[in-house]
């Protein structure tokens, strides 16, 4: 286990997290548009072409996501080190219930993916929505849309569901790999070179490599949820209707629709999605996410870790520089006994008259 503070994790989680927002977020807004329900009518031409408003407005919304993201991604990676450590002890020799290493790293990133989500989930409401207004909007667009929220607050956390429901299998998919490949590429260079990394930018650049792969790979996989998580959140800036007044000898509109009324499940998304657009409705924008997390993993990780050691290599410089002062002087004698030059000089001839 490294010598890292849960300081050390969460600012280096933090310095990651807003590192790659800036560099990533016009990616991430191109994918909400192409998944939204609108893109049709908004960004295509009636020759089927791209409109210009697709590429406008790239960073509407960066506020919200950025002051949010620090604390989650923080508040991510402390606890998926904390839960990864706490289980290791249940891997032999320390006990005798045997639990698989991918086992591990699966559980400690789907309960940290849990914890983050609580926290992110309403930034990634306004950021969302913010995403779709038009680009000729002036003042701050994530603003704009917290405005539709203000009666409603608590529909600003509709989308947590979704949200972990997506982020759970995409980081139970993608820390296994990428702590496997990390061990692979690590041990690889080790033996190519008869030493371990101890560079902070190589093994940032190991980490970033990794992750790249294991995370276009996840995304890919998860791009259907991705979708139908979109949706529900693009949705929760609409009001909903007015309750439909209950027909006698009809069921009941709870019975119907439950207790949160006209809102959709994600599976009656899903369900919705596939009757209207096809498979390939779950799976627009699936390209584009793979490649945008794939650099996005890449730098997200790949920061994470150079942080992380540059935070812990700091950290020892300043313990080997105050090893004097650290010193246990109590068994250090001074002025008392014989001496080395006490044994070799001899008395001077007038001492000895």
């Amino acid at each position: 286990m490294s010598s890292n503070t849960n300081l050390d994790i969460w600012l280096a989680g933090a310095f990651a997290a807003f590192t790659v927002d800036l560099l990533v977020y016009p990616l991430d807004t191109l994918k909400t548009r192409l998944q939204s329900q609108n893109y049709e009518k908004l960004y295509k031409n009636t020759n089927g072409s791209a409109n210009r408003s697709l590429f406008r407005g790239l960073y509407q919304g960066v506020g919200s996501i950025i002051l949010i993201t620090i604390p989650s991604s923080g508040a991510f990676f402390t606890t998926y080190e904390a839960l990864k450590h706490g289980l290791d002890g249940l891997v032999p020799p320390n006990s005798s219930i045997y639990l698989p290493q991918p086992a591990i790293h699966a559980v400690a990133s789907g309960g940290a993916e849990l914890v983050s989500c609580a926290i992110l989930t309403p930034a990634e409401v306004l950021k969302q929505n913010a995403q779709m207004l038009s680009s000729g909007k002036r003042g701050s667009t994530s603003l704009e849309v917290f405005k539709t929220f203000r009666k409603q607050p608590a529909r600003l956390w509709r989308g947590y569901t979704a949200l972990a429901a997506r982020n759970l299998p995409f980081t139970g998919l993608q820390f296994p790999a990428f702590e496997s490949l990390k061990t692979y590429f690590m041990a690889r260079r080790k033996a190519r070179k008869g030493a371990p990394v101890d560079g902070i930018l190589e093994r940032a650049s190991i980490t970033a490599m990794s992750a790249g792969i294991a995370g276009s790979g996840a995304a890919w996989v998860t791009t259907p949820i991705d979708v139908v998580k979109t949706r529900i959140m693009l949705a929760a800036s609409v009001d909903d209707p007015p309750p439909k007044q209950e027909v006698k000898g009809k069921p009941s509109s709870f019975l119907m629709h439950g207790i949160q009324g006209s809102r959709k499940s994600g599976l009656a998304v899903a369900k919705e999605i596939l009757n209207t657009e096809g498979v390939r409705g779950l799976f627009r924008g699936a390209l584009l996410r793979g490649c945008w997390t794939a650099l996005g993993s890449g730098l997200y990780l790949g920061c994470y870790e150079g942080g992380r050691f540059y935070l812990e290599s700091t950290r020892k410089d300043v313990k080997e520089g105050d090893h004097l002062m650290g010193r246990d002087w109590s068994n250090v004698k001074v002025g008392v006994g014989s001496s080395r030059s006490q044994e070799v000089v001899k008395k001077s001839a007038w001492q000895e008259d």
